[in-house]
């Protein structure tokens, strides 16, 4: 048997490792050009994720990260495929991020990604039929109807291949969820009860009541539709709400935001929108049409954060979509691992509310908002953690 170096069994100490491939490469030194060095330049690696670089993360080298992956067996190559409604749009960046880390993690193929740009049902079932017909070992479904993906999602299910949900999961009528399907699980936001969020900021922003526009990329989907009808029933009959469609498309975003402001800016007190994209244009929007009202929507597009930043908006609220990418994966993942003991469970993705205060640590460009590729560790601020109270036990 052979003799332990003294630095290996160091770093094995120092990391906790359990016995599986890693540990026993370093115990044998295999491959290694020194068992020493090899051991000297993993504890270098731990050592080094303690401290920030002057742009506040800190690399992750992919040797350090290889040493200390998990323990699990060895497994077919798993290939999941994700179905969405707007598989072009820039905030699904942090979720195919999520889900090629996720991949990279466990050692499995990229994920395939598609489906249609502008929420188009039809096209988003004829990839998930590509996807049963490839023999997907799991799929992950942006299901932005209650009835549409009906009966897809009970041919995958029938044919052994698991589906989840991200994003969306069917709709909400008068606050209670209609899904549709006979997926296993969702992961994502709890979209009526973020509108309801969003309902009480607007209360606290526009007071007693009054004339407000509410923006909506596509009325009525699943992903979008609950977070309207969420606010409406928390702002009650005080307040005249319009909800006003924008598309999809960035610019007609734009366009139909300034213009709608042009026509209302002698009684509107309050511009929001409930998707990202009409988000991200109301700084401009208000700008171009010289209206000054309270504002703010969801998510953290870089247009969203600035504006926040800059007082031009006064509030955004984030949902997580890196989670929707990585959760579903390693769900999946461990579905099939595991023989089906382990089912998924459904999974809120959060009901963070950003504001001036409190947006800085979300403006520093990374995988997990999707303005960065590199992979790199962001130390979190030091002292208290600011959570407000749970409203849900999801």
């Amino acid at each position: 048997m052979k003799k332990i170096d003294p630095k290996v069994d160091e770093a094995i100490e120092t990391l906790n490792m359990k016995d599986g491939p890693s540990r026993r490469r370093l115990l044998a030194g295999t491959g290694l050009v020194s068992a020493t060095a090899a051991a000297s330049a993993l504890l270098t690696a731990c050592g080094s994720s303690t401290n920030s670089s002057s742009s506040g993360t800190v690399k992750i080298t992919e040797s350090g990260a290889a040493a200390v992956a998990g323990n699990f067996p060895k497994t077919p190559a798993w290939k999941y495929w994700f179905v969405n409604h707007a598989d072009t749009n820039e905030f699904f960046t942090p979720t195919k991020y999520g889900y090629t880390d996720a991949a990279a993690l466990l050692g499995l193929p990229t994920p395939n990604w598609g489906g249609d740009p502008n929420s188009n049902e039809a096209n988003m079932i004829n990839y998930m039929q590509s996807a049963i017909s490839a023999k997907a070992d799991g799929i992950a479904l942006a299901a932005i109807s209650n009835t549409a993906f009906t009966s897809v999602v009970s041919q995958s299910m029938n044919s052994g291949i698991p589906v989840v949900t991200y994003n969306a999961d069917g709709i909400y009528a008068n606050g209670v969820p209609e899904i549709g399907t006979n997926r296993l699980a969702y992961v994502g936001q709890a979209l009526y009860l973020s509108g309801q969020a969003m309902g009480e900021q607007i209360k606290t922003l526009v007071p007693g009541g009054g004339h407000i526009v509410i923006f909506i990329a596509t009325p009525g989907t699943g992903n979008i539709q609950p977070r309207f009808d969420g606010a409406k029933a928390v702002l009650g009959s005080a307040y005249q709400i319009d909800e006003i469609g924008t598309t999809t498309v960035d610019a007609t975003e734009l366009s139909d935001e300034k213009s709608y402001m042009l026509g209302h800016k002698s009684t509107l007190k309050g511009a929001f929108a409930v998707d990202s994209g009409s988000t991200a244009n109301l700084a401009a929007a208000l700008a171009g049409s010289g209206v000054s009202v309270p504002a703010g929507g969801f998510d953290t597009d870089p247009r969203t954060l600035t504006a926040l930043q800059n007082g031009k908006i006064n509030f955004t609220i984030f949902q997580d979509p890196y989670l929707q990418g990585f959760l579903p994966v390693l769900y999946m993942y461990l579905y099939n691992l595991s023989g089906g003991q382990l089912a998924p469970p459904d999974t809120d993705t959060g009901l963070t509310i950003l504001n001036k205060g409190n947006v800085g640590q979300f403006l520093k460009n990374s995988r997990f908002q999707g303005g960065a590729s590199a992979q790199a560790y962001l130390p979190r601020p030091l002292g208290a953690i600011s959570q407000p109270a749970a409203t849900t036990s999801t």
